[in-house]
């Protein structure tokens, strides 16, 4: 009986050692937005680095999250094919929740997507992640002719076109981007019934962040 209680303490001390000492393991459960958010500044600043460890993206962890899912941060960022979300983060399968759209324009589904994550699965951090370079932005900003549904994305980012004309005119884009970021997120902290609970009740933390497609580093706007 001895022998054995000191296995198991041994196991058990190896076990708090993996977790504390190895940046690539992490306890199950819901994750603190301060957590989450250390998380993906590390895992960022390894892929810039170049020393991505591509956590959890064996078929043990495909076998892992078949049944369930523990995301530990949602991200609401753009549609476009140069941020792919789990890579630019250095995270693994089930470890992301992720809502995308061109320019991160959030709707009614968008919205549903992003409270079933806090409110089901348990995620406490929410990102609203734009990028440079935005055609969706830049969109808004020249005010093409374009067809079918197109045009609901521009309309939904002008107001964060005009706010930046007001600031800044010489660099419109740029700014333009910042701004829609930052409008998106007091959308979603203000957002009844759900987000703006939480918000108010500090369980949750709703960030802004860009992308910038030349060095890959990510921004936090906080």
């Amino acid at each position: 009986m001895k022998q054995m209680f000191k296995k198991t303490l041994f196991f058990i001390i190896l076990l708090l050692l993996m977790v504390l000492l190895h940046p690539m393991v992490y306890s199950q459960g819901i994750v603190s937005p301060e957590e989450a958010l250390r998380r993906l500044r590390e895992g960022n600043e390894r892929f810039v680095n170049g020393k991505s460890a591509h956590p959890r993206q064996d078929f043990s962890r495909i076998k892992e999250v078949a049944s369930a899912q523990t995301p530990f941060a949602t991200i609401v960022g753009c549609s476009d094919s140069r941020v792919p979300n789990e890579i630019i983060f250095d995270q693994g399968l089930g470890d992301l929740f992720i809502v995308r759209t061109a320019g991160q324009v959030s709707t009614y589904a968008s919205w549903g997507s992003i409270e079933f994550a806090e409110e089901v699965l348990g995620t406490k951090l929410i990102v609203v992640l734009g990028h440079t370079q935005c055609g969706a932005v830049n969109a808004a900003v020249d005010l093409p002719e374009v067809p079918g549904h197109i045009v609901t994305l521009i309309n939904a980012i002008k107001p964060a076109v005009e706010k930046a004309r007001q600031k800044n005119p010489t660099v419109l884009l740029d700014v333009a981007i910042r701004e829609n970021v930052l409008m998106q997120v007091e959308q979603l902290k203000a957002l009844e019934p759900v987000l703006a609970k939480r918000v108010r009740e500090g369980s949750i933390k709703i960030v802004g962040a860009l992308y910038n497609l030349h060095s890959g580093k990510i921004e936090f706007l906080q």
